[in-house]
């Protein structure tokens, strides 16, 4: 089987030496080379031709952004951008996915010795999800803006039970429709993309991304930058009104409750659900259960299968499911999942979902 060649590009000859180790440890990746500027990059891409690059955000001569951006227009291919936990970080990683990287991991420190495991298995498994990556689809995104294999287990795998047990749903009646979206790998993109066509008295819609916790705020300032939607973090208690999107945290699971009549933002510290935290499955589920026929559940590109099951069910109390097509996915994995058990109502490209769900709530 090829071996999926990787481009290493930062300026930090610590990092480019603790990432060679970590990805030359998996037996079917192969560093071809280090850069640790954007020329040198250049050159080395024209030279190895690397299946997959990891980008510093931050370098001399020429920012990861700036190349980026030209790597994209003339020499397109998966990119893992790696970047620092901080917010001016967070930002700037989030416009590296809105000019096509695939995903991005947090820069190694010196000390990571203690928590090398779990650091090696997350770069190891995203380098090797770009490889397998549905590059057309990043292409697609840009030029409309312009006009894996299975992880090893290291800890307990929980599903949603850990969160939200299965009960018997209590649906009130009510006219109040919820929205709820959840995606991972390429879906900062795409709910952007969806947000961004729905008009400002759109019913309240409640969103997991897997993200990490210092991105998730700034991935809310973001999104509220670009959509007629108000857009935040949300809050334990935060009440789901139309107008309001709410992204969860990082650090919790976003679930909804209900208040009296009124439907509410719940998070919890729970366990990871299908090693996410938050988890689309624990979300899909309280939909399920306290919003039944009146909600509406799509499920974005993303890796693995969270929140398949959880759509599943969703369907099953009476909700409308939609679950975005393989072509326009840069991941078809949780979407795919979801299809695959007969989850999806309705499965579109990613332009056309907007248009459905006004449609949807609108009935």
């Amino acid at each position: 089987m090829k071996k999926t060649k990787v481009l290493i590009v930062d300026d930090s000859a610590l990092v480019r030496q603790l990432l060679r180790e970590i990805l030359d440890s998996d037996p079917m990746i192969e560093v071809v080379g280090t850069a640790n500027d954007p020329y040198d990059a250049r050159e080395k891409i024209k030279k190895l031709h690397p299946d997959v690059l990891t980008l510093d955000v931050e370098m001399p001569k020429m920012d990861g952004i700036t190349f980026l951006r030209n790597l994209m227009r003339l020499r397109p291919m998966p990119v893992v951008m790696v970047s620092t936990l901080t917010e001016a970080g967070a930002d700037t990683t989030l416009q590296a996915m809105e000019y096509g990287a695939f995903d991005y991991v947090t820069k190694p420190k010196s000390d990571l010795r203690e928590t090398l495991d779990e650091y090696s298995e997350e770069i190891i498994g995203k380098v090797k999800a770009a490889a397998a990556a549905n590059l057309d689809a990043l292409v697609r995104n840009l030029d409309r803006k312009a006009k894996a294999p299975e992880k090893m287990d290291v800890a307990p795998r929980y599903s949603a039970d850990a969160i939200l047990d299965r009960q018997t749903p209590r649906h009130f009646r009510t006219t109040d429709m919820v929205i709820a979206i959840g995606a991972s790998t390429g879906g900062t993109e795409a709910i952007k993309d969806v947000l961004a066509d729905l008009p400002a008295d759109t019913p309240g819609i409640v969103i997991t991304q897997h993200i990490p916790a210092a991105f998730s705020k700034s991935f809310a300032q973001r999104m509220d930058r670009l959509s007629a939607m108000k857009v935040v973090e949300a809050s334990d208690g935060d009440q789901v009104i139309p107008g309001h999107a709410f992204i969860a945290p990082g650090h919790s699971h976003l679930y909804i409750d209900r208040d009296g009549a009124r439907y509410v933002c719940r998070l919890s510290d729970g366990p990871p659900v299908n090693r996410h935290k938050p988890s689309v499955d624990v979300l899909f589920r309280s939909m399920a259960q306290k919003v039944g026929p009146n909600g509406v559940g799509v499920l974005l590109t993303g890796m693995g299968n969270d929140g398949a099951a959880g759509l599943k069910e969703m369907q099953e109390t009476g909700a409308s499911t939609i679950a975005q097509d393989e072509k326009t996915s840069v991941v078809w994995g949780m979407p795919g999942e979801a299809v695959a058990l007969g989850a999806a109502d309705h499965v579109l490209p990613l332009q056309k979902i907007a248009g459905m769900l006004l449609t949807l709530v609108r009935r």
